[in-house]
């Protein structure tokens, strides 16, 4: 065969497959795949935080922000992965925000959780979420009133704090293996804290968030938590203060109205005294360090399983998601 019909047939053969792929790409409302993106300049970002964000192709105004908080070692596009965020994200229409610590903050990119400068409204890393979520919203015109925050270890200690710091801002939280808001000062240390846990009463506990937010006459986010009942990092006793830190900033008794099991784990809601869940709490037997997940492509099932993100048939994203109405 000469050059000359060898083109020729070339042509030929591709001439269908270039007009199929064009007619594609200038179909309306045909877009390439949403990937996560950096934002700068969205605010004064007192505590010297990078902002990553996911937007679904063709997501529409009013629709839900979930902000999710990395742990230690972690980073914005690896915990967003493997929690299951994104993929849920897509699945069910809302944005979602991933702060990322730098190492110039925290050596082990942690979230200071524990640091007073960093838990404060308007100061440091509180104020730099903050201002995200703000950013967040006007951006993608999403609705004020439907805005979560999530997170795993250092990055389930900062839920606590984004919650206690401003409340007016979520309408709940979703914390794995973390912390109750003041753990580190109660307890004296931050290594107290996770190791042993802290020494106070449900009211202690409550005074501490509504002193993060002196006047705030509420509606205070409501708590969802999963905590490994074999992590040796962030000792299960963290989950109790947390229930108890919630209930009783929402006015409610430390007995469950709720006892079962979820995909075989115990299960525990609390109710306030008009019968709304205010606190649920996940015990996940046998888990270690980490998020929850269940990788599949399930109706139930979000995730991908790598280092702190432990595959055991419960996806955390998904219970949280389901629990504050986004699917």
């Amino acid at each position: 065969m000469t050059p000359t019909r060898a083109a020729s047939r070339h042509v030929t053969v591709l001439a269908p497959l270039l007009v199929a792929l064009i007619a594609a790409f200038l179909t309306p409302g045909r877009a390439s795949a949403a990937s996560l993106q950096e934002v700068t300049g969205f605010g004064t970002n007192p505590g010297a935080l990078r902002m990553f964000r996911y937007v679904p192709d063709g997501l529409p105004a009013g629709r839900p922000v979930v902000v999710a908080l990395h742990g230690c070692t972690q980073n914005a596009s690896g915990y967003g992965t493997g929690s299951g965020w994104l993929q849920l994200a897509d699945r069910w229409g809302f944005s979602v925000v991933l702060p990322q610590q730098q190492t110039v903050n925290n050596a082990s990119s942690c979230f200071n959780w524990f640091q007073t400068g960093d838990i404060a409204r308007g100061q440091g890393e509180a104020a730099s979420v903050a201002q995200m979520v703000d950013r967040q919203l006007a951006d993608t015109s999403g609705d004020t009133s439907r805005v979560y925050v999530t997170g795993l270890s250092a990055g389930g200690a900062m839920t606590s704090v984004m919650m206690a710091a401003y409340p007016e801002k979520f309408a709940s939280g979703g914390i794995a293996a973390g912390l109750p808001y003041g753990c580190a000062q109660a307890a004296g240390s931050p290594y107290v804290c996770m190791y042993v846990g802290a020494t106070q009463t449900a009211k202690q506990w409550g005074d501490r968030v509504r002193a993060a937010r002196p006047g705030f006459g509420g509606p205070w986010p409501t708590l969802v938590a999963f905590q490994g009942t074999a992590d040796y990092t962030v000792k299960p006793v963290n989950m109790t203060d947390l229930m108890r830190q919630w209930t009783d900033v929402h006015g409610a008794d430390q007995s469950a109205d709720v006892s079962d099991t979820v995909a075989g784990y115990p299960h525990q809601v609390f109710r306030d005294a008009a019968g709304r869940a205010v606190v649920e709490t996940y015990s996940i037997t046998g888990m270690g360090h980490g998020q929850p997940v269940d990788p599949g492509s399930g109706s139930e099932q979000c995730g991908t399983a790598g280092a702190y993100v432990l595959d055991v048939n419960l996806c955390g994203a998904y219970r949280m998601g389901r629990a504050w109405g986004l699917g």
